[in-house]
């Protein structure tokens, strides 16, 4: 059931999914700008988090830049899909873990520190459900941001943004995303608690963001919510059979529209799956999300192309992608 959430704060969610300050007391900056105390900021970002309108406040990395994480799915019949779907949820390297509307029902992300990590979290779990796992790595990232406006009013969205990293992290900006991993202290210095863990000083923590962010590393570093929580149910993955000398001009025009979320390019799995092109549309009802991808076909002349609309049906794990070393952990 979807709970209503007070004007300030969607207020505080929608002008801060990107862009928090980094500097000591980010939550008093928050506050200037909403009018709150810091304290009222820090309560209001704890009881979001207690009742799962928000994941985290922190960072969202960008793909194979800290390590490597591939997507992949599984055909489970139906009566083992809580069983399998828990089994999925209990690896420390996954991450994110959905039922969707096909016969490839379950879709997870994986992401650990290199590729033998994927290949060994994937290899486990198809020995212990003895079910096939489709592995989808990313080939190219056109956009990948879920921060979008959730009031619909308001300044335009940022810019598109995607294509690889500039920088690579190094030893100590590995650290520092681990520490990340479950979002910022609610705390008015959580850069200053940050520092004292790793044993940097504060300056080192918001510099090293900085160039995170700037290097593109980091694709989005505020606040992270949960979409579905906040009434976006009919979230929708759309995926196209492109010719692959097309696949770049038609993921450009997809992702000139605003409620295009993500959008990249994976390989096909003949005779499994003969889709290349992958869009995600969040939405508050299924009419909306058919009209939308109904008006990408149009702009890109891609309606003849084969294509699918895999609507998400339950989220059985949802969390920031982890950098540390893995450890045993429950299912989520």
């Amino acid at each position: 059931m979807t709970m209503l959430v007070p004007a300030l704060d969607m207020a505080l969610l929608d002008r801060w999914q990107r862009d928090f300050p980094l500097v000591p007391r980010p939550f008093a900056e928050l506050g200037r700008c909403l009018g709150l105390e810091e304290a009222d900021v820090i309560d209001r970002l704890g009881d979001l988090v207690a009742h799962g309108f928000v994941s985290r406040v922190g960072a969202v990395v960008r793909p194979n830049t800290a390590g490597a994480s591939t997507l992949a799915a599984m055909a489970v019949p139906p009566a083992r899909l809580e069983q399998v779907a828990a089994r999925v949820s209990a690896e420390a390297a996954v991450n994110h873990n959905y039922e969707r509307e096909h016969r490839l029902n379950l879709w997870f992300v994986v992401a650990a520190t290199d590729r033998a990590g994927v290949a060994d979290t994937l290899a486990r779990i198809e020995t212990d459900t003895a079910l096939g796992v489709l592995d989808l790595p990313l080939e190219r990232a056109y956009h990948i941001d879920l921060g979008f406006r959730l009031s619909g009013e308001g300044e335009s969205p940022p810019e598109r943004r995607g294509g690889a990293a500039r920088i690579a992290p190094d030893e100590h900006d590995r650290s520092l995303l681990a520490a990340l991993e479950d979002g910022l202290p609610l705390d008015p210095r959580p850069y200053e608690l940050l520092a004292q863990g790793l044993g940097f000083a504060e300056r080192d923590v918001t510099d090293r963001l900085d160039r995170l962010i700037r290097g593109g590393v980091i694709s989005r570093f505020g606040i992270v919510v949960k979409h579905r929580r906040l009434g976006y149910r009919a979230n929708a993955m759309a995926v196209w059979d492109v010719p692959d000398d097309a696949v770049d001009r038609i993921a450009a025009t997809f992702t000139s529209h605003s409620f295009v979320t993500l959008c990249y390019r994976r390989p096909r799995r003949q005779p499994q799956w003969p889709y290349n092109l992958f869009c995600m549309v969040h939405g508050r009802d299924r009419g909306t999300v058919r009209g939308q991808i109904a008006t990408l076909n149009e702009a890109a002349g891609a309606g003849a192309l084969p294509q699918a609309i895999l609507f998400s049906r339950c989220c059985f794990k949802q969390r920031g992608a982890r950098f540390a070393v893995p450890r045993a952990e429950a299912v989520a």
